[in-house]
């Protein structure tokens, strides 16, 4: 009787254990992506805004605030601070004299090169030398895992049955 009970029951225990290895995970990943990012005078949400401008080209204000889903004054202050920094600058819109453009500058352009270097090197230090097949397991989990999670976001009680 003994046997059947435990045929499908999931350890408990190893769940536990690799959801703590992705929270340490994703703690080391953001301690990495900081690092980096303030080598080079930015925080996350400046760095959003340059890779915004540097993908999609020239953007008003609104437009920035809306796709990287800040509000208004959010996104004037972090342009403000990015403008003082030298990496962006206001140009006026050429169609609404009530609205400005956001652009890189020379240097906004510089540091987003920097970074792309600076990502692509970091990739060649973390899967060179690994097989293929297991980069992509690997690549396939965090896909997998990240949906989940994605789909299970917390609100404050428990969202999914009780397997444990």
């Amino acid at each position: 009787m003994n046997g059947i009970h435990n045929v499908s029951v999931p350890d408990c225990g190893t769940f536990t254990g690799a959801l703590e290895r992705v929270f340490a995970f994703a703690v080391t990943v953001e301690h990495y992506m900081q690092a980096g990012l303030a080598a080079r005078g930015l925080t996350r949400a400046r760095a959003t805004v340059i890779w915004h401008l540097h993908r999609q080209g020239p953007a008003t204000q609104q437009q920035l605030a809306r796709t990287i889903g800040v509000t208004a004054r959010n996104i004037t202050a972090l342009v403000d601070g990015l403008a003082e920094a030298g990496f962006v600058r206001r140009d006026p819109h050429p169609d609404d004299r009530r609205a400005v453009l956001v652009r890189l500058t020379d240097a906004g352009e510089a540091v987003t090169a920097q970074l792309t270097a600076d990502y692509q090197a970091g990739s060649a230090r973390l899967f060179t030398g690994l097989p293929p097949e297991q980069v992509r397991q690997f690549l396939a989990m965090m896909e997998t895992v990240a949906t989940r999670l994605s789909a299970n976001q917390p609100t404050g009680a428990a969202t999914t049955s009780k397997i444990c």
